[in-house]
């Protein structure tokens, strides 16, 4: 019981030690990640329709 004891102060005690982004921070990096994240599903997208199109007038 006492190990978990411990495990827990010392996570606590690193936890106050992260440097934690701010709250404009966080909104800016989302924002970047969704939009990334958008534009490389329009990207394959894209890449898949021209390929099946390809593909259809192959065959």
């Amino acid at each position: 019981m006492n190990r978990i004891a411990n495990y827990i102060k010392d996570t606590r005690a690193e936890m106050n030690h992260v440097n934690w982004p701010t709250r404009q921070e966080t909104i800016r990096f989302t924002v970047l990640v969704v939009a990334v994240s958008i534009g490389t599903a329009l990207l394959l997208g894209a890449c898949d329709f021209v390929f099946s199109r390809l593909l259809t007038l192959l065959f």
